[in-house]
């Protein structure tokens, strides 16, 4: 169920086929898919019916500041190796699993094959775990950040993280702010087969919170791809923050429900829309 454009979709509708039409079975299955796509879904649909339980955030640039240091750090990890990724090239990737980058740009600049190509990958991806995990030592939280994790929770929201970093930098970041006890569950890439903006961290924020529709899934992040996750996972709403990487020309085409300054707005804009 797509969010698209502050748009939302509802459950199927039952499909009438007059019972006068002779179709075959690939006729028919045309019909019923003609059908639904000639209906219209109202915004209310089922939302209204069944309240927010779980808000899942991403990490750098949303709840974490975003001093651009993470591109430096991938920049420095491909350069040690002999290869060569711009920061424009870089930027086009913020958001995504950063294994994933690393595994698309070794694939494509380097001669490396086979059992060689995955340790080139594997040789990029620690160094720069390591030097990721040295520049978060240090990097404060956004303003307001945990004074909304207190008023979101006091509201009865579940809360869970996601992630493009892997596991070690997500937990080193998470035991320095204390942040463990806020959240239901924290999503890193190394948790799913593909990154953003395929929506399968989403998915699994929910598996590990027990909420079971994403009629009652609320995602935040700051880059287009943390946006386009959300509306693939069909969240219910799909929330951008300028705290981060992208500016607000950047985010507004793509398929959102709201934009905030920051997590900090966070708190009011539930309680006064959700």
């Amino acid at each position: 169920m797509p969010v698209l454009s502050g748009q939302y979709f509802r459950p199927m509708l039952p499909v009438r086929i007059e019972p006068e039409m002779k179709l075959s079975r690939r006729q028919s299955l045309k019909a019923v898919a003609a059908a639904v796509a000639s209906q219209t879904f109202p915004k209310a649909a089922f939302a209204a019916a069944q309240p927010i339980r779980l808000i899942v955030l991403d990490v750098g640039g949303t709840i974490i500041q975003d001093k651009g240091d993470v591109p430096d750090a991938l920049e420095r990890a491909f350069a040690k190796r002999g290869i060569t990724v711009t920061p424009d090239e870089i930027a086009q990737w913020r958001g995504a699993s950063k294994r994933e980058v690393v595994q698309h740009f070794v694939g494509e600049r380097s001669t490396a094959k086979g059992a060689d190509q995955d340790t080139l990958v594997a040789a990029i991806y620690q160094d720069f775990n390591t030097r990721a995990i040295e520049v978060y030592k240090d990097v404060p939280a956004i303003p307001g950040a945990e004074a909304a994790f207190h008023k979101l929770l006091r509201s009865g929201y579940l809360l869970a993280s996601s992630t493009g970093f892997g596991r070690e930098i997500a937990e080193s970041i998470f035991r320095r702010l204390a942040w463990e006890k806020y959240f239901t569950a924290m999503i890193t890439s190394d948790d799913v087969v593909v990154g953003r903006p395929s929506p399968y961290m989403i998915f699994h924020a929910m598996e590990k919170s027990r909420v079971s529709s994403v009629a009652e899934v609320i995602a935040v992040g700051d880059t287009p791809l943390d946006l386009q996750a959300g509306a693939n996972a069909g969240a219910r709403g799909v929330i951008g923050v300028l705290s981060g990487a992208s500016k607000e020309e950047r985010l507004r085409p793509e398929p959102h429900t709201d934009i905030l300054e920051s997590v900090a707005e966070l708190p009011a804009l539930m309680a006064s829309k959700y």
